[in-house]
């Protein structure tokens, strides 16, 4: 009852008025956002290809210049020196793997040489991981120059001997694909222990993985 002793329309009990159950402008436009990034995510990374080429060519190219330049004015038992006795440019021609190693399996060596590269060819195609097209890179480009050296050098095919040039104290004679091998290997191995997958990802061990790792 009001005060002037009408019924009031309003009741007590009446529902309340709905609400739009419409989304409002900014939580669209933020799903949106949401769903745009998670797509993204979902997205492969490119293919770092090239990257391994660009590198792999110059590793090449900087190996076979420096074992030209060196053969054509280093004779051999007459050392440049470079920093004293500590650093000297000697050239070398190395029948065996790098540092001077296994001198007697030339032909093996090549043919391992060529497994490296199909090998390294064949992950480059579906590579996705910056570093692992460098560390591929390093090692591809290091094969080449030393498997060009077994193919067109003295005596002869798949027993050519590598030019080797650089001396450094105590250490082994080698050369610029020797240096390059061993840095790519050594960085590819970092890379595997540290979970690091030529597609890109790292792989994470598992709670349940560590826990039993440390029960044993």
């Amino acid at each position: 009852m009001r005060h002037d002793g009408r019924v009031s329309e309003d009741r007590a009990d009446d529902p309340p008025a709905e609400t739009s159950s419409v989304p409002a402008p900014n939580e669209t436009a933020d799903s949106q956002v949401t769903d745009n990034d998670n797509a993204e995510s979902r997205l492969p990374k490119p293919l770092k290809t090239r990257l391994l080429i660009v590198i792999a060519a110059v590793i090449l190219v900087f190996d076979l210049v420096t074992k030209i330049v060196v053969v054509h004015y280093v004779k051999p038992g007459n050392p440049i020196e470079v920093f004293g006795d500590v650093v000297t440019l000697r050239l070398v021609r190395n029948p065996g793997a790098a540092f001077s190693m296994a001198t007697g399996m030339t032909w093996l060596l090549t043919v391992v040489a060529v497994a490296v590269v199909i090998g390294v060819i064949k992950i480059g195609r579906t590579l996705r991981s910056p570093w692992w097209a460098l560390g591929l890179g390093l090692v591809l480009g290091g094969a080449l120059g030393n498997l060009i050296d077994r193919f067109f050098r003295a005596p002869g095919p798949f027993q050519g001997h590598v030019v080797d040039f650089v001396s450094v104290g105590w250490w082994p004679v080698f050369n610029v694909a020797d240096s390059s091998i061993v840095c790519g290997a050594i960085l590819l191995v970092v890379l595997s222990l540290f979970g690091f997958e030529p597609n890109g990802e790292r792989v994470t061990k598992s709670s349940s993985d560590a826990a039993g790792e440390a029960d044993k």
